[in-house]
């Protein structure tokens, strides 16, 4: 794509570039809001807590290393809570959409940074995609909310008022897959509670479909033969991967007493399904995570890193690129010449996005990692779910976030600042140039294996 400028004294700036900008100027907001005394309700945040926690709500991730409840005031929870909503629904998207509602027009380069937030396909799509996509937003966050705040005023004796708040609050953070509570313990208190549970699992499900998949399923959902490959990968992928996730956590953690093992057999059931769909990138937790099993910490590895669907509130890997690897590897096993899945033939170049993607991620986890087990006293399996958590975008925590070292939290927030805008975006937005090479060199091929 090509790259254009606003005025002309300001140097060309790309559409990627631009998103990137506008993630790191809200994020300076954030920070410099949740710096002031009005945020918190004891001593100062310091630079490094302000900036995590901006950080992680406008990454949508839900990693913390102060009690939200406890140490920020609710000016501080309002400022987490308008972070999460900007940055699920992508800074330049909001933008458009705010400059869309005053202006009723849109001029090129913002058109083109829109394309470039929400995958759209043509450029004269954007005004129509950018308003589908907050009306769904506003509506499942209203319903889910409605619910939430139904069920604290009439199943646990809260005020009106308060519950209206904690229903909001929970519904934005469900729906944005962020993560973050107004609850010390997370949803703890309410693990075997399906009507708090059970809404907030659905509006993590929902955000980590993706908005071009519920917008075609809206339109589509009967008809799935009409379906595009994406939504049929993604939907495929997110039912495959829950029950998956289920039935193994569920059983590694059915008689852990610390975990499952100290509730009925319909609330192990529910824990179970909640810790299935949590990794999803959502990063709520009914369950105390630091007390599973390392062989359940090992499976939320690989959940988180696999993610939800590509262009909504989920990160991780993608469940598209992580199929899209899949039948590469059950074309290369079979012979094939080229890679087909449900149906459709892939273009090379989808095979060459899938593997960049998937192998930078590699890199920046393995690295990430690494670094941290240097700067920290911690085992390899905790500190490797929480470089993935937020990496992934998740929250989840085996509880050693807030003991990590200041150099550790940094190199989790450059993460999770990464992996929200994902590692191609992000190394296309720093590239200086874009040149396509105008000759092919000579073919020749290494042994492989």
């Amino acid at each position: 794509m090509r790259s254009f400028r606003t005025w002309g004294w300001l140097p060309t700036v790309r559409p990627t570039q631009a998103i990137v900008l506008a993630f790191a100027a809200v994020l300076a907001v954030g920070t410099a809001l949740l710096s002031t005394p009005a945020a918190v309700q004891g001593r100062s945040a310091t630079f490094v807590e302000a900036l995590f926690t901006a950080t992680s709500a406008l990454c949508v991730t839900g990693h913390i290393v102060v009690d939200t409840p406890e140490f920020w005031s609710p000016f501080g929870q309002a400022v987490i809570l308008c972070l999460i909503q900007v940055g699920g629904f992508g800074v330049v998207s909001l933008a458009t959409l705010l400059g869309l509602l005053v202006a009723r027009r849109l001029g090129l380069r913002t058109r083109l940074s829109a394309v470039s937030e929400t995958h759209t396909v043509a450029v004269g799509d954007v005004r129509r995609v950018l308003v589908g996509v907050a009306l769904i937003a506003l509506i499942i966050e209203t319903v889910v909310a409605l619910i939430l705040t139904l069920r604290w005023i009439f199943g646990y004796g809260v005020g009106p008022g308060e519950a209206i708040w904690l229903g909001v609050f929970h519904a934005v953070s469900s729906f944005n897959n962020a993560g973050f509570a107004l609850f010390s313990d997370n949803l703890m208190s309410f693990v075997a509670d399906p009507w708090i549970c059970l809404p907030i699992c659905v509006a993590v499900i929902l955000g980590g479909l993706g908005f071009p998949v519920i917008m075609e399923l809206r339109r589509r959902i009967r008809f799935p033969r009409r379906w595009t490959l994406n939504t049929i990968t993604v939907v495929v992928g997110t039912l495959g991967l829950l029950i998956v996730g289920a039935v193994a956590l569920t059983a590694l953690e059915w008689s852990n007493p610390a975990t499952l093992g100290a509730l009925d057999p319909a609330g192990r059931l529910l824990a179970g399904f909640t810790a299935s769909v949590m990794p999803r990138t959502a990063g709520f937790n009914s369950i105390d995570v630091s007390q599973m099993q390392p062989t359940s910490w090992f499976v939320t590895d690989i959940l988180m890193f696999i993610g939800g669907g590509p262009a909504g509130t989920a990160g991780g890997l993608k469940i598209t690129t992580f199929a899209v690897l899949f039948f590469i590897i059950v074309a290369e096993l079979r012979g094939d010449t080229a890679v087909n899945m449900f149906g459709k033939r892939l273009p090379r170049s989808t095979h060459r996005e899938a593997l960049t993607v998937a192998l930078l991620s590699v890199a920046l986890v393995v690295a990430s990692t690494l670094a941290i087990m240097l700067l920290s006293p911690f085992s390899f399996d905790r500190v490797l779910f929480e470089v993935i958590s937020a990496f992934a975008t998740v929250g989840l925590s085996t509880g050693i976030t807030a003991d990590l070292p200041a150099a550790a939290q940094l190199i989790l927030i450059l993460l999770m600042f990464i992996g929200r805008l994902g590692p191609v975006l992000l190394g296309s937005a720093l590239a200086l140039t874009v040149q396509k090479r105008q000759y092919e060199l000579p073919k020749e091929r290494p042994i492989i294996g």
